[in-house]
Formats: structure tokens, sequence, C-alpha cells
């Protein structure tokens, strides 16, 4: 029986799942590897279900150069905490959880696209603060979103879900970034040639594209300097997808009216000074947060790993 690494705690069903299969250990601990145990891990197990900031760089790579490890079975749509090249170089495979998680994500944008343009957490922090004293015509206007442009960076699955609920519930027009060319939307929607434009046509910015590699940073000053100052960005992807230094300058200046944020360039660091902004919504990575999702994600983790342990083509390789 294979020995099975899961590196923090999962939802029961999917625990039981993989006991069930495998000799499992589980690391029951809601921090991420250290690099010790990164090590340890690729040396003493064969195979390994890590998450969001289990760093599986290049070095670790270099430090266990046959590893016994020969699957790292993320838990999660994204990957960049994994150094891929550098795993396939030393014969150990990677595979994602991305069905999963689109429809929950896609919701945790609307989320934040109706709490930054209708100023919701600011709202709540007044009341909160026992500091407000009742309703008038001019307290608080925010941006009605209704009918609004918005612009999504990335028209993969959460970004076409993103699309199929603004437009359908929301009638907002779609325009949208990607790098490919993209035959059906699924909705009403324009591809446009650069970033650029799309930033600018945009009342409001959906950030959904991959992070690490070139997407790095994609999101940096000029990027934001081609945004209306009427605009909103939301960012369900990445944390380094984004300049978070530049992102609080535009906020700070005024150059973009407000943001709404799930994920960190340094997560779970959040900035001080992005903290005591009033014109950002913060959340604390809530896009997959639902028991029956993180259950599916579990699952399809499981899938991964038994069919590689079956010696079957790998459901979702990357």
């Amino acid at each position: 029986m294979s020995n099975l690494l899961i590196t923090r705690r999962l939802p029961d069903p999917v625990l039981e799942a993989a006991q069930a299969r495998f000799d499992v250990t589980l690391r029951d601990d809601t921090s991420p590897l250290t690099y010790l145990e990164v090590i340890e891990a690729l040396r003493d197990y064969d195979l390994v279900l890590p998450t969001l900031g289990d760093m599986f760089d290049a070095q670790a790579f270099t430090d266990v150069p046959n590893p016994r490890c020969k699957l790292l079975a993320n838990f999660g749509v994204g990957y960049n905490h994994i150094d891929v090249k550098a795993a396939r170089e030393a014969g150990v495979a990677v595979t994602n959880t991305p069905g999963a998680v689109t429809d929950a994500t896609a919701d945790i944008a609307l989320t934040l696209m109706l709490m930054t343009a209708r100023r919701a957490g600011e709202g709540e922090r007044l009341v909160r603060s026992g500091k407000w004293q009742g309703w008038h015509p001019t307290q608080m206007l925010g941006l009605h979103m209704t009918g609004k442009t918005v612009g999504i960076v990335g028209m993969g699955r959460i970004g076409k879900a993103v699309a199929r609920r603004a437009h359908l519930g929301f009638g907002m027009e779609v325009v949208f970034y990607n790098r490919s060319p993209v035959a059906d939307p699924g909705v009403p929607a324009r591809q446009l040639a650069s970033l650029a434009e799309v930033m600018g046509a945009a009342d409001i910015v959906v950030i959904a594209v991959p992070g690490g590699g070139a997407n790095r940073h994609m999101i940096d000053a000029s990027a934001l300097g081609a945004m209306k100052p009427t605009g909103h960005l939301v960012n369900i992807s990445r944390g380094d997808v984004i300049d978070e230094s530049a992102l609080i300058a535009a906020l700070s200046d005024g150059l973009i009216a407000g943001a709404g944020l799930d994920v960190y360039e340094h997560e779970p660091k959040v900035p001080g000074t992005l903290r005591a902004l009033e014109n950002v919504v913060l959340l604390p990575h809530l896009g997959t947060a639902a028991l029956e999702v993180r259950t599916a994600m579990g699952m399809m983790a499981v899938d991964n790993l038994i069919a590689f342990d079956e010696g079957r083509d790998l459901p979702n390789p990357v």
C-alpha cells in the first residue's frame, strides 16, 4: 500500500476516502509546510497531497534530486506554489482540481464586485463603529453595477462563469482579455486586443488568470493607470498577479475608485497600508470556502491519486 502525506486537514469524507485506499499520514496543522517538511515530504512519501502555500520550488527538487514521491496531487486549481518544470525533471507528476472550484470562485467574484461597487465593507464598518447617524440622500454613494461594463482578464472556466453571472444577472456588457482567442465565451462578449484596452473600457475589472510565471505583476502601475478613475478592480486569482504596492498607490491617490481582493501577494501577510484603506474590500481567501466545494476538490485530488496508483492516465495533469 502506497503511503500518502496529506499536508492539511481536509473534510472528513475526503480523509475517509484516502484512508480506505492509502497508508495516510495527516499533518493536522493549518499552516503551510516548512522547507524542511517539504524536503521530508519528497524524501519519505510515495504520494503527497499538498495545497496553497506548500512551496515545492526548484530548490527543493535540487536538494532531493531523486525523490521517493512521484505525485503531488494538489488540492486547488492554482499551483504556483509548485515548480512544475522542476518537478517534471525530477520525475514527479503534478495534478490539480480545476472543475470543482469554478462556480464557487465566480460567486466570490460577484460578491466582491458588489461589495466594492456599493461600498459595503466601508458601510459595515461604519455601522459597527457606532458612528452611523442615519440615512440621507447623498450618503456613501457608490457605483450602480447593473448595466455597466465588466472587463475579465482570463477567459477560462472561472472567467466565463463570472461573465455569465454578470451578463445574465446584472445586464452587464462583457469585454475580456485573453492571450489566445476564445471562440465561445458563453455569453455575448468582445475580446479586446490588449490588457490596457480592457482595463480602460471596464467599470469593473475581474482578474481570473493563473498565478506565477509570466502572469506575476501582470496588473502593474501601467495597467492600473489605464483604468477609469471610477473603476473598480477585483482579484479572485492569485495575489502575485497584482503588484500590490502599485495597487496601494492607485487606491491611495484616487487613481481608481476601489478594489475587492480575496488573495494577496504575500499571503497571509496583508500590508498595514492596504488594511488602512477604506476603498478596498479584503476577504480571507474565501473563494472555495463552502463544505461541498472543498469536499469535491478533495475527492478530485483523491481520484488523481488513485489513478496514479493504478497506473492509469491522470484525470487532471498540469
